[in-house]
């Protein structure tokens, strides 16, 4: 993740400034668009990339997390050096990650049910950013210190999926270090938004999204575990 300059201080941010909606519609858009290749992708052969990737768990986690990584410094460096189409680069690697692994869970459930798992994950990611939207804004105080246990939680999450390679019981503790790490991040950017109100928006929009795109793929693997059951 990349340092920002932190505000002179914690203001609450109620009602949502014009700046804010910006970046909640942008981050949306974001998310939109990403739902929609997961949904076309799903019968392309890119779903079964996953298969080859994730043969040796380890293997997946860190080539999804280097481009995730990859294209949100792309990114960056674009919009920083007022380059669009770097900036644009970046945003379709960060789109091509998270919809090729999307479309790869995807892929287990008949296609007449694809839509309505997408719903219900959509529908679920959404109240859980609403909740945490809600604890950051109501209290009066940094939220700093999340940004740093995100990654902690990411590394974990890794060494724990690395270990889980060979001893498959442990894949377990990744996945939920991983998606613990996605919503620390989640409330680390809304603080960002919420407090740091001369940073550039175009920033804040991609580090919302990629963090809300991160929690909505692992409630998307919940949701067909879920649905698998019945």
């Amino acid at each position: 993740m990349s340092s920002y300059e932190t505000s002179t201080g914690t203001e609450q941010g109620w009602p949502l400034s014009s700046r804010e909606w910006t970046v909640v519609g942008g981050s949306s858009a974001l998310m939109a668009i990403n739902v929609l290749l997961m949904y076309v992708f799903v019968v392309t052969p890119l779903a079964q990339v996953n298969d080859y990737l994730f043969a040796y768990p380890i293997v997946g986690v860190l080539v999804y997390g280097a481009a995730i990584t990859g294209g949100e410094m792309v990114a960056e460096r674009g919009i920083e050096g007022g380059d669009t189409g770097i900036a644009f680069v970046g945003l379709v690697i960060l789109q091509l990650a998270f919809g090729i692994f999307g479309a790869g869970v995807l892929s287990f459930a008949p296609r007449d049910q694809q839509l309505y798992i997408l719903a219900v994950t959509a529908v679920v990611t959404g109240v859980l950013t609403a909740v945490i939207a809600t604890y950051v804004y109501a209290r009066s105080k940094s939220f700093e210190n999340w940004g740093s246990w995100a990654n902690y939680a990411f590394i974990g999450g890794i060494v724990a999926i690395l270990v889980g390679t060979f001893f498959e019981p442990v894949l377990l503790v990744g996945f939920v270090l991983i998606f613990l790490g996605f919503m620390l991040r989640l409330g680390w950017e809304i603080w960002r938004v919420r407090d740091q109100r001369n940073a550039s928006a175009a920033l804040q929009t991609i580090g919302v999204y990629i963090a809300v795109a991160g929690v909505f793929v692992h409630v998307l693997q919940l949701v067909m575990r879920v649905l698998a059951r019945r």
